[in-house]
Formats: C-alpha cells, sequence, structure tokens
C-alpha cells in the first residue's frame, strides 16, 4: 500500500521552534533556519514547487509572480494579521485561497500603542538616553526634561477595529477623551462602554484632537489616508501615533511638519518604506522630537505562537477540503 504524500509547505521566514516542529510532523515543510529574507526569485521558486506558502508581512506576491503559468501554489497562509503584501484580488482570480492570522496580535499591538502613546508626550526614550549614552545627568531638576500629562486630553482613533477598540480600552483608563473615524459607528453598547465620540468626518476630528493614534489596515482604500492635506490640518501641538501600516500616512510630509514644528511629534512602530528609514525621521529621533520602534508592535512569543497556530489550522482544514476559518477574500478589503 502506498503512503500518501506530503503537501509541500514552504515557509519564508523564521517561526518559533515549537510551531516548525510541529509544521514538519504535519507537512512537507521547507524552513528558512537562517531567517534571511526571501528573493522574488527565490518566492516564485516557492511558487511553483510548493502546495502552500507561508509568507509574511516582509514577502510581497504580486499579480507577477501569481500569473505565471507554471505557479502551482494551491494555498497562501500568511503569517501576519494584514495582507497588504499580496495581491489577494490576483490570487483569487488565480484560483489560489488565501489566509491570514487575525484576532491574536489585538492585545500586543495596543499594548504597543499604548506605550507609544505614553512615551512621546512624556519624553520616555528621550529620557532613557540622557543614562544609556552618558550625557552627564546633573540630577533631578524641577524644570528639565518636561513633558505633557495625558490625562483628559483627546485621542482621535483612525480605525475603530479589533485593535482600536483595544486602544481606546487602555486609553480610556488614563484618563484620554476617545473619540474616533471609521468606516462606519461601532454598535451603540461598543460606543457607551469606551464612550467614544464618532466622527464621520476625519478632517474635522485630525483638526480637533491632542493625539492621533492610526489602528486601520493598509489597503488600496487607506492608501495615504493621512495625505498632506489632511497633515496640515493636525494642531501644531498634537502628535501621531501609528503601529498600523506606514503607507496609510504620507511619511515625507509628516516628517517636514514635525521639522517646521507644524505637528508636535510622533511614535511611530512602523514605515512606509520599511525596512529603510526616513533619514530625516532618525534625526527627528535624536532630537527628541520623534519615538522609532523597529516593527515590534506584536512582537510577543504568546502572539507569534498564536499565529502559527492559525497558519496550522488554516493549512490543516484547506488540505481536509473545508473552508479555512481566516479566508481572506477580495471583497473583505
Amino acid at each position: 500500500m502506498s503512503v500518501k504524500k506530503k503537501p509541500v509547505v514552504v515557509v519564508t521566514r523564521k517561526l518559533p521552534d515549537t510551531i516548525e516542529t510541529r509544521m514538519r510532523e504535519l507537512f512537507d515543510t521547507r524552513l528558512n533556519l537562517d531567517d534571511t529574507p526571501l528573493t522574488t526569485e527565490q518566492i516564485a521558486d516557492a511558487l511553483r514547487s510548493a502546495d502552500v506558502l507561508v509568507p509574511t508581512v516582509t514577502d510581497h506576491i504580486g499579480e507577477d509572480l501569481l500569473k505565471h503559468p507554471d505557479c502551482r501554489i494551491r494555498l497562501i497562509a500568511n503569517f501576519g494579521n494584514g495582507v497588504d503584501n499580496i495581491d489577494v484580488v490576483a490570487a483569487h482570480a488565480r484560483g489560489i485561497t488565501v489566509t491570514n492570522t487575525p484576532k491574536v496580535l489585538t492585545e500586543d499591538t495596543a499594548d504597543m500603542t499604548m506605550a507609544l502613546i505614553l512615551a512621546v508626550p512624556r519624553r520616555l526614550i528621550e529620557g532613557a538616553s540622557i543614562l544609556t549614552d552618558a550625557k552627564g545627568w546633573a540630577g533631578w531638576s524641577p524644570t528639565w526634561m518636561l513633558g505633557h500629562r495625558i490625562g483628559g486630553k483627546r485621542l482621535g482613533i483612525v480605525g475603530m477595529g479589533r485593535i482600536g477598540q483595544a486602544v481606546a480600552r487602555r486609553a480610556r483608563a488614563f484618563g484620554l477623551q476617545i473619540h474616533y473615524h471609521n468606516r462606519r459607528p461601532v454598535a451603540p453598547m461598543i460606543a457607551d462602554e469606551l464612550g467614544a465620540t464618532y466622527w464621520e468626518s476625519l478632517d474635522q476630528m485630525l483638526a480637533r484632537m491632542d493625539i492621533i493614534s492610526v489602528n486601520c489596515p493598509h489597503t488600496p482604500a487607506t492608501f495615504h489616508l493621512l495625505s498632506a492635506r489632511r497633515l496640515k490640518l493636525i494642531r501644531k501641538e498634537a502628535y501621531i501615533v501609528n503601529t498600523a501600516r506606514g503607507e496609510v500616512i504620507d511619511e515625507e510630509t509628516m516628517t517636514k511638519l514635525i521639522e517646521a514644528g507644524e505637528i508636535g511629534g510622533a511614535g511611530l512602530d512602523v514605515y512606509e518604506h520599511e525596512p529603510a528609514v526616513n533619514p530625516k525621521l532618525m534625526r527627528l529621533a535624536k532630537a527628541g522630537k520623534v519615538t522609532l520602534l523597529p516593527h515590534m508592535g506584536s512582537a510577543t512569543i504568546e502572539g507569534r505562537v498564536e499565529m502559527g497556530e492559525k497558519v496550522i489550522i488554516n493549512i490543516k482544514t484547506f488540505l481536509d477540503n473545508h473552508k479555512p476559518p481566516d479566508r481572506v477574500l477580495p471583497n473583505m478589503l
């Protein structure tokens, strides 16, 4: 009796050990043990040779790769919540199923968002560098390293999905007033719980907030949602926090406005052209005007393991000829 051949699964980056071990037990898994990002040609080879591809946010899988006549992939099981790195429309047209790993990153990303909301006005990174960079701390002084309190300030959340709501819950505990812009208002019960004020007009909300938190996904509709025009509406004392995707903000314009003192500052975990970071932002960080983190909003051991478990469930369900629980369709974007 012949043994059923295991499906070939290509994983583009290093995953937690427990996840890689389980994947090798279940599938004919090709791992990336040294965690070096795959080239476009290596991804193309995977699409030609594997049944399932497990990419991450750093792997860009466009129509040019998916429409190749030798593409044999049947499932793209993305290791991540966002799928802006994948041309979902092209995949769907080719009959390729796309899945993601939603709901497991909500609390971790909201924690990091809240950390940045605190770090920027209280100058935490700037203060820490006084000690770690041996800049000569002379001791406590009544007027030195003064920041701003956040209690009573207005927080405007752009994108009131799971992460936006989790940010709102944390922010309310710190005494912030919760405002939000979304494609549609949240359920009245949630709005009452959060004490949240809905703004149909993003322009009007931006012009009145003290802190703006970007928590919406990157889609064609949200590319440069915070455009040059909208960024100029923001108050001079306000600042921006972004733990979503860098492409949602016109980063060049935002940087210029912060340099000119037209926006108070920013706390960023994501960048428009990452892993490249705008040198002007780096200079602003050294000057204490922005806080920069290397895309670590969801970087917890627990979160990464849960993401891997979701990937495995999506693959197993698909291979069993059932609809994966986290399937992404074009009309969902």
